[in-house]
């Protein structure tokens, strides 16, 4: 039985000037949105992610209780779910437009509409999920009473575009990938993008000291293994598709100035890649009079902030949500 419900978007309008073909946005709900309208949560998609992601911290007593709160979880362009390179139709493959964060936030603002909530109580979201939550905050900034951004940062910053082009390398060197119009998966380039990524997804301090046999690795070589094996499952073009959305963030100086919403900024504290150093620097930006700085403390990188996957980050981030919806 399918989890999820796809949103039909129809020929829709891109920031590029181009259209996304009978598009189409996956998204799930927990809760029932209550009479005044004013319970509502939104979750954005992660890279990778899925709307099952979430499903872990979604019960009666957590900090998102769906008996209390109408949680909505949308899906990423590209994400094989929501309208994906893997799927698309007539724009399927290399074909697929490129697709921006502002173009995913203003598709959800369409469903947004079609649920008939015109004010979301917390928009937040880990990674690119945060970095579409700063853009909600931006382009709806009267649909947002509350922001929380984890392990993620309103633009992608030099340092993280440069990553991003390095997993991206990887793949396109494999001959099999034939610039995105390949018949065969090119499993040597997904095995390299795994590789390639899992140096930067955890912190120096992860390496060193062996972290990773606390998430059941025996070793180096066997958590890089299932790096590579997990990325292989992926469509290429999905991958590279998500990726061109993620360089795409671009939220000015100027625009963060203008956030109105109660924000409690939670970047990760040894993230390799959407760094504390450039998220204090938007922080910085800010002036709501309710903006908090609150790093999220944690040895493992930018995974700290993964939905439900170590426990005192866990606690730190249901915290900061309890916080912003008291």
């Amino acid at each position: 039985m399918q989890d999820y419900q796809r949103y039909p978007l129809g020929d829709f309008p891109l920031q590029s000037g181009g259209v996304l073909q009978q598009g189409e946005l996956a998204y799930t709900t927990y809760g029932t949105l209550n009479a005044a309208a004013d319970n509502a949560i939104l979750i954005p998609g992660y890279y990778t992610g899925t709307h099952r992601s979430y499903r872990s911290l979604i019960a009666p007593g957590r900090a998102l209780d769906p008996t209390h709160y109408f949680i909505v979880l949308t899906n990423l362009f590209g994400n094989g779910l929501s309208s994906s390179p893997s799927h698309a139709g007539p724009q399927q493959g290399a074909d697929f437009p490129t697709i921006s964060i502002a173009d995913n936030v203003d598709a959800q603002a369409r469903l947004a509409d079609a649920l008939g909530v015109q004010c979301f109580a917390l928009v937040s979201g880990w990674s690119m999920g945060a970095m579409q939550a700063w853009q909600w905050a931006v382009s709806y900034p009267q649909r947002v009473k509350a922001l929380l951004p984890i392990c993620g940062t309103a633009r992608c910053w030099p340092l993280n575009f440069v990553f991003l082009e390095g997993v991206k390398a990887a793949l396109h060197a494999d001959p099999l990938f034939a610039a995105g119009r390949y018949r065969t998966a090119p499993l040597a380039g997904l095995a390299a993008f795994g590789r390639n990524y899992a140096g930067w997804a955890y912190s120096a301090e992860f390496f060193r000291d062996a972290l990773y046999r606390n998430l059941g690795f025996a070793s180096l070589q066997a958590l890089l293994l299932a790096w590579e094996q997990d990325h292989q499952q992926w469509d290429a073009n999905d991958l590279l598709a998500m990726l061109a959305t993620w360089q795409s963030g671009a939220i000015d100086f100027t625009a963060l100035g203008q956030i109105s919403a109660s924000t409690l900024v939670m970047p990760g504290s040894s993230d390799s890649y959407f760094t504390e150093q450039e998220a204090r620097l938007e922080f910085e930006q800010l002036r709501c009079e309710r903006a908090r700085w609150q790093p999220l403390q944690s040895p493992y990188g930018h995974c700290a902030g993964a939905p439900d996957r170590f426990v005192q980050e866990t606690a730190q981030i249901e915290a900061a949500i309890r916080q912003l919806l008291a």
